[in-house]
């Protein structure tokens, strides 16, 4: 072949590499307008739902306000909190994180949790209706705001529907309508309704209280320098200070320094409390890629490494294997009761049995020596509340967490029902009232509580 033959040869092919780059390039481009059309139009069918479940919702408790005994009440906070869930579900369909919606999907959650804690007292105890009732009044005041905001924007935004097949010419406007429809979702739930609910002290973990909790063992402790904290930091990872970076502070329920450092082939972070200079949590990075250590192994290695760092009387509770990684879960024991609020977790590597992460927020939070009573209900009394087709396997006492970040005392019973599911069923010690009831899942990994 000549020279000549040999160029024109080589000149097809880059024309033809080019040309097919160039398509891929094409349909790459009208692939990317394609979804930025689906997400436009994700948001305005989320929106459509958000509207139809906050208005249920506000129906819901305009029908709360009209109960008028503690049954009824009961009940109809129980739809509340269904339509609740279903508005939550439909505000998770927009990005709240990124823009601002964070009020709104905190008062949906209120309202809902507020109502699921009222039906279960309604079942339970008695109720100042009037008290209630008064504050589901507030709560549908803000509701109906919301519902007629969100109605008002839905029908604003109804004749915005981008046509797919002008993609190509429109590219630039699709993206553009699709920012302007956040841009009014997010001035029609920036209310200032929302900056004036009531206040709502019940047992949930949106109550009113639980912003104003001070994590127990850092209370009257002294602050601590971000030097004393870097020192710190370093020593509970065994690593050099030089090779330890400061990386920010964090705010919130529980203010720590933030840490990280290379080591063993990945980053690890490190969280250290800035009242008592506590270590709240640290973490690597690394990839475990295979297993060759046995769980049991693994488990010693975690019970070494807490006492290590000063955690005794530490119980354990579960375990799961993810990622060739395994979790063990550690309740604080005092005098024989299980303390479950005070939690630690510490996860193992199954390659090389080093540990990877080390978890104790809830310790450090709850943890405290507590006054515990003996029970008003005894242990025999406890399990006559036990379904007749659960089996009683093992029995211990046990101080468990609500959801209201409160305590009760309680008989814990590891039981088996008739079809072999593993159940643990909370009595509680004050009442003799069932308090809670959960599902072991039991699975070649570990076992999960639900």
């Amino acid at each position: 072949m000549t020279k000549r033959k040999k160029r024109i040869v080589a000149a097809t092919y880059i024309v033809a590499a080019i040309l097919i780059a160039a398509g891929f390039a094409y349909k790459n481009h009208l692939t990317a307008q394609f979804y930025k059309l689906q997400l436009h139009y994700t948001y305005q069918h989320a929106l459509r739902e958000l509207a139809e479940g906050v208005g249920q919702m506000d129906a819901a408790l305009q029908k709360s306000i009209c109960a008028t005994s503690p049954s009824m009440l009961g009940t109809v906070c129980t739809e509340v909190y269904a339509k609740s869930q279903l508005a939550g579900y439909a505000l998770g369909q927009l990005p709240t994180a990124e823009n601002g919606f964070e009020k709104t999907a905190g008062f949906i959650s209120k309202v809902g949790d507020y109502a699921f804690s009222i039906s279960r007292r309604a079942a339970s105890e008695d109720l100042d209706t009037g008290e209630v009732q008064e504050k589901l009044k507030k709560l549908s005041d803000v509701a109906s705001v919301l519902a007629g905001n969100l109605y008002q924007l839905v029908a604003d935004l109804s004749g915005k529907v981008i046509d797919f097949r002008m993609a190509a010419e429109t590219a630039e406007s699709a993206a553009g309508a699709a920012d302007e429809v956040l841009g009014q979702i997010q001035t029609s739930l920036s209310m200032d309704e929302l900056e004036d609910l009531p206040t709502l002290i019940y047992d949930g973990p949106f109550s009113s209280h639980i912003a104003e909790m001070t994590p127990r063992m850092t209370e009257g402790k002294e602050d601590v320098t971000r030097e004393k904290a870097h020192e710190i930091a370093a020593m509970f990872i065994g690593e050099d200070m030089k090779k330890v970076k400061p990386a920010g502070e964090r705010e919130g329920g529980l203010p720590a320094y933030l840490f990280t450092a290379k080591k063993d082939m990945g980053v690890v972070s490190v969280e250290v409390t800035k009242k008592g200079g506590f270590v709240s949590a640290a973490f690597n990075s690394r990839l475990v890629e295979k297993r060759a250590i046995s769980r049991e192994d693994a488990l010693a290695i975690a019970d070494k490494y807490l006492e290590d760092h000063g955690y005794t009387s530490m119980k354990q509770s579960y375990s799961m294997i993810s990622n060739n990684i395994l979790t063990v879960n550690y309740a604080y024991e005092q005098d024989g009761v299980i303390c479950y609020p005070d939690l630690i977790k510490v996860s193992v590597a199954l390659d090389n049995g080093a540990v990877l992460g080390f978890e104790a927020q809830g310790y450090i939070v709850n943890h405290m020596e507590r006054e515990l009573p003996n029970p008003k209900v005894s242990r025999e009394e406890a399990q006559e509340k036990i379904a007749q087709n659960l089996t009683v396997d093992a029995h211990a006492l046990a101080v468990i967490p609500t959801s209201g970040k409160n305590e009760v005392f309680c008989h814990e019973f590891k039981c088996t029902s008739t079809d072999g599911r593993k159940y643990i069923v909370y009595i509680n010690c004050e009442t003799g009232r069932e308090q809670d009831i959960l599902i072991l899942m039991e699975t070649p990994e570990g076992v999960l509580a639900m």
